[in-house]
């Protein structure tokens, strides 16, 4: 069903603004238009009069020439001005050439501006990259320090490197559940003293462990006899403890 509207024909006197047609008239590019149209004029006059100056004495003399001679003699000239005129609007046509390429390379440039917004629209913001980073690094860390009650060992370095396990029959090797350096290093081992999780000492084991194992992830093969030891000796420790408690 046809809709009869007026809409298309209404005029808009929002598009119809004296200063933007103004800004139109006299910008950069059609200045640069207007100086190659006088140019083009300057250049078509040049040569006109560099091929016909020469001749002026023999044009002069043609009205009294025989008429079978007028048409070579205009002949003559007409070629060489056109000759003329092609020549140098032929150079007049490679040096625009070489302008608008070099304009359009010059468009394509992007400002530090339009840089940086092109980056944050194809990789995100770098501030709130950095942000997001953060948060997950924090949420990583809260969850890895809940996990150090549930430990059952914390070997470390003793002050500069802390990496907390876990171990219970059935598993097939000790499990990682959180490491740190100096001052992260310290929060898991007060929170470790805190939930009665032992602390055992033993430096070349807490940095191999600190640098081959991440949170979550059993250790290597290579480390299981040393871990196993340390696990050993924590539960000689707390077998005595249950028995002394009896």
């Amino acid at each position: 069903m046809p809709v009869w509207s007026l809409d298309p024909i209404t005029p808009k006197f929002s598009k119809v603004s004296p200063l933007a047609g103004f800004k139109r008239l006299f910008s950069k590019e059609s200045l640069v238009n207007f100086a190659k149209g006088i140019a083009k004029i300057g250049l078509v006059s040049t040569a006109i009069w560099v091929a016909v100056w020469p001749e002026r004495d023999r044009l002069d003399a043609i009205v009294f020439t025989d008429v079978s001679q007028i048409l070579p003699a205009t002949i003559a000239v007409a070629v060489r001005v056109f000759i003329a005129v092609l020549a140098l609007m032929f150079l007049f046509g490679a040096a625009d050439f070489a302008y608008q390429k070099w304009r359009w390379f010059q468009k394509q440039k992007m400002t530090v501006r339009e840089v940086k917004d092109e980056y944050k629209q194809q990789e995100g913001d770098p501030t709130i990259k950095a942000k997001l980073r953060q948060i997950r690094l924090q949420r990583s860390r809260r969850r890895m320090m809940a996990q150090v009650p549930d430990a059952t060992v914390v070997i470390t370095n003793p002050t500069h490197y802390a990496v907390a396990l876990k171990y219970e029959a059935g598993m097939p090797a000790p499990l990682c559940l959180a490491k740190g350096v100096d001052a992260l290093a310290l929060r898991i081992r007060e929170t470790a003293r805190g939930a009665d999780v032992p602390i055992v000492e033993n430096r070349p084991l807490a940095r191999a462990l600190y640098a081959s194992v991440e949170i979550d992830q059993e250790i290597p093969a290579e480390h299981y006899k040393a871990v196993a030891e340390v696990i050993g000796f924590v539960m000689r420790l707390r077998d005595r403890r249950r028995r002394r408690a009896r």
